[in-house]
């Protein structure tokens, strides 16, 4: 797995250099200039720890929570004081569950948009437990417009082996009921051993049936740091599960707009991935701009501290090469399934072709892609080996780094 995918980082950056990322933390962020811009609120608290969940999270205390509320309002202040009103894309809460700090949320959207005009919806994920229609009333009346509930199943036996407590299904479907929102998005883990077609399906008709518009299934990936028993599928069981997933879910209107998420015609997607750049605010977030790639410290206190000298929490930087900048913009354009070469010659001034149109050709030469026109999509072979690269880029590159963030709050260099 280590040499697949340093190979193919030397291949495609045209380099035997790692990527480097040193404790360099820059006094301000330029941003301005950067186009596509969103904004990501990383909320660290659960009221219980899911084993297998490899985030940044803690279990909440209010007392706590409202340390780093502050904290929080003033990392906004340092990163953008001074700096122009500037139009972005989209916002996005992730945790842990952001939906503990409900009542916080005026605040920091209101401190966000001091400097911030959001054109494209704000977005929140929510446990189960979270789902109540006082809790969507606050959210809605804060300007939320999206939602994304992390179910991981409604089969009980599947919520067993991952650890989860059965929720209230009735009081969920009867929230979204009452509350609507633009984008009701559920979540779903799936090649866990054991699990069915029939299992998953019933989940999709489920969540398509009450209240949801959009819908996510995550492969399960085996973090060594998360403690659990939880065995996944092997590769040819996955493969044929996620093409009658795939199959199944076109059959019923459902449109594909990325590699693991479907929805209903006309409606927008929930996605906090798919941004060419972003703001990331809070514990463990990351920053992307034009030229480099930024990480949170993943420690609550050591972020506090931080913010309270008047530094920015940033814990790891790395300083991209054209080439390095490039990957990572086509990684996250082939997540979403489609590669455009208009995008692309926008974003870095130079055709697509030019830069890999040697890999594009194999890509459609082995059946993993499709030319449309000038354009590119992966085809359904193409998603599944995506899905095998993701994981093995997850296990080799973010495994890594994170597990070793979670008891490093200032690392002076890593080198992946």
């Amino acid at each position: 797995m280590g040499f697949f995918t340093t190979a193919t980082r030397m291949w495609l950056v045209r380099s035997f250099r790692p990527f480097r990322f040193t404790h360099d933390c820059d006094d301000t962020l330029d941003y301005q200039k950067v186009e596509s811009l969103g904004l990501y609120v990383h909320i660290p608290f659960c009221q219980r720890l899911c084993e297998f969940c490899p985030y940044c999270k803690q279990s909440y205390q209010r007392e706590q929570a409202d340390v780093y509320v502050e904290a929080l309002l003033r990392e906004i202040e340092l990163v953008c004081t001074g700096q122009e009103q500037k139009t972005v894309t989209s916002l996005y809460f992730g945790g842990g569950s952001p939906a503990l700090l409900t009542k916080d949320f005026d605040r920091i959207i209101s401190a966000l948009k001091k400097y911030f005009n959001v054109t494209d919806g704000i977005g929140v994920e929510l446990h189960p437990d979270d789902v109540t229609v006082d809790t969507l009333q606050k959210l809605k009346g804060a300007g939320v417009s999206r939602i994304s509930v992390g179910i991981q199943s409604f089969d009980g036996a599947i919520l067993q082996k991952l650890g989860r407590n059965p929720f209230d299904v009735g009081r969920l479907f009867s929230a979204f009921q009452e509350v609507s929102f633009d984008t009701v998005a559920m979540d779903f883990i799936f090649a866990i051993e054991g699990q069915t077609f029939a299992s998953v399906k019933s989940d999709i008709d489920t969540a398509f049936a009450n209240g949801a518009n959009h819908i996510a299934l995550y492969p399960f990936i085996d973090f060594a740091f998360a403690k659990h028993d939880i065995r996944k599928m092997g590769k040819s069981e996955m493969k044929k599960l996620l093409y009658d997933i795939a199959g199944y879910c076109e059959s019923q209107g459902y449109l594909r707009d990325s590699i693991w998420t479907f929805g209903k015609p006309g409606v927008d997607k929930y996605s906090s991935m798919t941004r060419d750049n972003f703001l990331g605010f809070g514990c463990s977030a990351t920053t992307l701009l034009s030229d480099q790639f930024k990480v949170n410290t993943f420690s609550l206190d050591a972020y506090a501290d931080r913010i309270n000298a008047d530094k920015l929490p940033s814990a790891l930087t790395i300083r991209f090469t054209r080439r390095q900048r490039m990957i990572y913009w086509l990684f996250w354009r082939l997540y979403t399934t489609q590669l455009s070469s208009n995008d692309f010659e926008n974003a870095f001034g130079v055709p697509l072709q030019k830069m890999y149109g040697f890999e594009l050709w194999l890509g459609c030469l082995f059946g993993l892609l499709k030319k449309e026109g000038d354009d590119y999509r992966l085809t359904e072979r193409g998603v599944f080996y995506f899905y095998h690269f993701e994981g093995y880029y997850t296990l080799a590159y973010i495994e890594r780094m994170w597990g070793f963030m979670r008891v490093t709050p200032f690392p002076e260099e890593m080198t992946l």
